[in-house]
């Protein structure tokens, strides 16, 4: 089961991330605030299933919410940069520094818990940080082109979002070790080695919907209904010829259908990915760290036609060298 698992969580995040960039559209100014209501929607609905099929304390569940708010505040924050950074970049080039997150994670247990860094991760590190830079050093016509586009500001803040990801996960990652370590050293409350992962998922599950809640109350507060673009009526549909038609109730999902779908499969890679790190948390780490880049460049290619310089490939294959000799280091 380990390796189905594996799949499952690498192709389902590989193929979210697509539904992510199809469905973030840079001239629909909110789309990455529905895209996380989607997401907390979805992930809220999940972790009701969690609580009927796994042994989570219900009772300790507000309190644990609390604890655990600090770590989900940082997963869902930096999803959120995500979903707005590929509005305007390419996926390709936004995934790739995403999931270098793991690169920071080992520099912080050294600053802060004064763990030693061996030899091979500094290499590691050294050689995702240097991946990195040049991949954003070659993004020369890309950077000419977004400025055009969009204007300077708007594009620095663009490619600014994939490294607010990598920190904010870091540090969700970071203080996740507290939490999910062992359950003498855990700051939750009545769990168990069985259930203490399953409890923090549900906390940060639970978080992710009730943002979602406060998200959706901005957007009718703004009068920005969550099933329209760029300002059209729910209830309508511009044709070709400039005339609004009506159409059926059960056909308006259908008009944020790639942010749904992102949605469906990001919670569908979560829901196994607890499992594969439990039953393999080696080979787990390498697969979900390097497989879901993998995944998406190729579908990347194939589906959205992006194409970076041929650096910028070299380059993005140092990252994910970088990231496989971590995530095998740190198994």
């Amino acid at each position: 089961m380990l390796w189905f698992f594996l799949i499952f969580s690498t192709l389902s995040w590989g193929i979210a991330e697509i539904f992510y960039k199809k469905g973030n559209k840079a001239e629909e100014k909110y789309s990455h605030l529905k895209t996380t209501v989607f997401v907390g929607i979805l992930m809220g609905l999940y972790s009701l299933v969690v609580l009927c099929v796994e042994d989570v304390s219900i009772k300790s569940l507000p309190e644990n919410f609390v604890r655990y708010l600090p770590v989900s505040l940082c997963y869902i924050v930096s999803m959120t940069c995500s979903y707005f950074g590929v509005r305007f970049i390419e996926e390709s080039l936004s995934d790739p520094i995403e999931n270098t997150s793991g690169a920071v994670v080992p520099i912080l247990c050294a600053i802060f818990l004064h763990e030693k860094l061996t030899p091979v991760t500094v290499i590691a590190v050294i050689i995702i940080a240097v991946g990195i830079l040049c991949v954003g050093f070659f993004d020369k016509e890309g950077k000419e082109h977004r400025v055009k586009q969009f204007g300077v500001r708007l594009a620095i803040w663009a490619i600014a979002m994939p490294f607010c990801y990598m920190l904010l996960d870091a540090i969700g990652t970071f203080l996740d070790i507290y939490y999910t370590d062992s359950v003498e050293t855990t700051l939750l409350v009545n769990v168990t080695e069985d259930n203490l992962e399953h409890t923090a998922n549900c906390c940060y599950e639970f978080t992710f919907f009730i943002i979602s809640m406060v998200i959706l109350a901005f957007m009718e507060i703004k009068k920005i209904r969550l099933f329209s673009i760029k300002g059209e009526a729910i209830n309508e549909v511009v044709a070709e010829d400039g005339e609004a038609k009506k159409i059926k109730w059960y056909q308006v999902p259908l008009k944020q259908k790639d942010k749904i779908l992102a949605a469906a499969f990001e919670t569908a890679g979560q829901a196994t990915y607890l499992f594969a790190l439990s039953e393999g948390a080696g080979i787990a780490a390498v697969i979900l760290g390097a497989g879901t880049v993998i995944t998406s460049l190729i579908l990347s290619r194939i589906i959205l036609k992006e194409k970076l310089s041929k650096l910028q490939y070299v380059f993005i294959l140092i990252i994910m060298v970088g990231i496989i000799m971590l995530s095998l280091v740190t198994a």
